[in-house]
């Protein structure tokens, strides 16, 4: 079991507002913040959990942060209507990105051209709000960075949330200025992982849970939490040759200086 340390954590991707946390969200806050994780970033899916996630935020202040979007895998029929909904929420306050948004090739791609229209006009929310992005992008890497660099004009800040990819992948998406999100998959036996980020400096990686999906070992298969993340700190701190207190001090700063919280 990976030790103990006193620097804080950010777990900068958590759904701990879905139901699956229903019967102790309480029990896991605590958890988590045995295990040194002092913020947790929510990310939005859809209209459908958007007052869930909110209500976490609310339940648990400075420690809960929400983000605001619609999903990829939530863009259907009715995604102008969701946009709507996700853009006057925006309107009403502050949020601390427009998250999580992208596109999503993996199910199904009947709504391709939707996804990308909610992609294109999501990232210009951001723009216009002047806070970051936080982007899916399962089997969709290469087309997430083609529309990341359309916009990019100096300005536009964000995350390949749950970073998948390879080493070339890695190297354009930090040479375009953004982060990269890594999460339980760094600890699995197979994953390349571990390659694709050899190369990449510390000062360019965030740390995330994804919680409840993608638990890390020795918790694969289960249902992820924040305070899983100690587990990805180990993995990252053998890869760099880095200290546990390192990994977490650097990404930690990487994601006040991000998300400003």
């Amino acid at each position: 079991m990976p030790e103990m340390f006193a620097m804080e954590l950010t777990d900068t991707h958590s759904h701990i507002y879905l139901e699956e946390f229903d019967p102790d969200r309480d029990l896991m806050i605590q958890s988590a913040e045995k295990e040194a994780v002092g913020k947790i970033l929510l990310p939005a899916v859809s209209a459908e959990t958007h007052e869930a996630m909110l209500k976490a935020e609310a339940d648990y202040p400075g420690r809960c942060f929400a983000m605001m979007g619609l999903h990829p895998c939530s863009v259907k029929e009715n995604y102008l209507d969701e946009l709507k909904i996700a853009r006057q929420y925006l309107e009403k306050r502050k949020f601390i990105a427009v998250g999580e948004i992208g596109l999503d090739f993996y199910w199904d791609k009947t709504f391709t051209e939707q996804q990308y229209a909610a992609f294109h006009e999501q990232i210009e929310w951001a723009i216009h709000f002047d806070i970051p992005i936080v982007i899916h992008s399962r089997n969709s890497t290469d087309e997430c960075i083609e529309v990341v660099k359309d916009h990019q004009d100096g300005k536009l800040k964000g995350v390949f949330h749950c970073f998948s990819g390879n080493a070339e992948q890695a190297k354009k998406i930090t040479g375009l200025n953004f982060y990269l999100g890594i999460g339980g998959v760094l600890t699995f036996k197979n994953s390349g992982l571990d390659k694709a980020i050899e190369d990449i400096d510390l000062s360019h990686l965030l740390l995330e849970t994804d919680a409840p999906y993608l638990a890390p070992v020795p918790f694969r298969g289960k249902r992820n939490e924040p305070a899983y993340l100690k587990y990805v700190v180990q993995k990252l701190a053998e890869i760099k040759s880095a200290s546990m207190e390192e990994v977490a001090a650097v990404t930690t700063a990487n994601a006040e200086k991000l998300f400003g919280c």
